[in-house]
């Protein structure tokens, strides 16, 4: 047996296995806190309480409290901080890309019949696709657009659209749905690397030294944080398309995924206003009228 391949098919199941643990955690982590800062009760006359709520689990009863300012000292240097399930997920990500497609990349990214590509090229496109959409997005977020959450968002759309038709004219069936979920994966990453933590670790140190913080850091960063919420969704079924062929290898997979997008967007919406104590059943009813119909279509235009 041959040593080589068969230590690097182990290393893919163990890293594998880990990035789909770390995602769960990540994603858990999105959910819990998003549906937090919706649930808490905000009608509390204190000059330290922002808001406060109650849950249980396993048994046991637990007080949750939002502050409107700093903890002491002693609970400043044992903040838990949640970044390593981001920081991991990603890791492991970039490993698995790495060990899988770019070291398979004449087979697993390129198709012949598409584009006729160098495996190098291919893997350049790929890396540079990355860096490139994220500081679009990242300037996107800097510009007086994000006021305008229609207007951002429909150009993230666009976007979205774009880079979903491109990548089919560029790469193979697979690596090109793959490709779209990688963009959004690196953006929520840099989210939390480059903005929410650096953002939260100014914060801790201002009130360190008994400091007044800059507010818009902490609104940057929930912003940030809101926008990794409404991804979720989409990446994990991007995640798991290699389950479903029949979609990845279908002649309009880039219009699939453009679909599923806003199907999932809109199923996450529901349950962020749900949070909220809003109540609008329809955008849910019609988010799963619209996966029915999306499936329908699919049996009657077979690729």
């Amino acid at each position: 047996m041959d040593i080589l391949p068969y230590t690097l098919k182990w290393l893919e199941i163990v890293l594998r296995w880990s990035h789909v643990l770390f995602a769960i955690l990540w994603v858990g982590n999105s959910f819990l806190f998003n549906y937090l800062d919706n649930k808490l009760n905000k009608n509390i006359s204190s000059e330290d309480i922002d808001g406060e709520g109650y849950l249980m689990h396993s048994g046991q009863y637990y007080k949750l409290t939002r502050l409107k300012k700093s903890p002491s000292i002693k609970y400043l240097n044992n903040l838990v901080i949640f970044k390593w399930q981001s920081y991991l997920t990603f890791i492991t990500g970039v490993l698995l890309l790495i060990i899988i497609y770019y070291h398979n990349s004449g087979v697993l990214m390129v198709d012949k019949r598409i584009l006729q590509i160098s495996p190098i090229n291919a893997i350049f496109i790929s890396i540079s696709s990355l860096v490139v959409f994220w500081f679009i997005y990242d300037y996107l977020c800097k510009s007086k657009l994000i006021n305008n959450n229609t207007l951002f968002s429909l150009i993230i759309f666009i976007l979205l659209i774009i880079i979903s038709f491109v990548f089919t004219k560029i790469f193979g069936p697979k690596f090109a749905f793959l490709s779209v979920g990688l963009i959004i994966g690196t953006n929520m990453f840099g989210n939390v690397f480059t903005v929410i933590i650096p953002n939260q670790m100014n914060i801790i140190n201002s009130s360190k030294k008994n400091e007044k913080f800059d507010t818009s850091l902490s609104l940057s960063a929930k912003q940030r944080s809101i926008h990794n919420n409404y991804s979720t969704f989409l990446v994990l079924f991007i995640m798991l398309s290699g389950h479903y062929s029949f979609i990845v290898y279908h002649k309009y997979n880039w219009l699939i995924l453009c679909s599923v997008a806003l199907i999932s967007v809109a199923a996450r919406h529901y349950f962020n206003l749900r949070g909220r104590n809003i109540h609008r059943l329809y955008i849910l009813i019609i988010s799963i009228v619209s996966l029915f119909v999306l499936a329908l279509l699919l049996l009657i235009f077979k690729s």
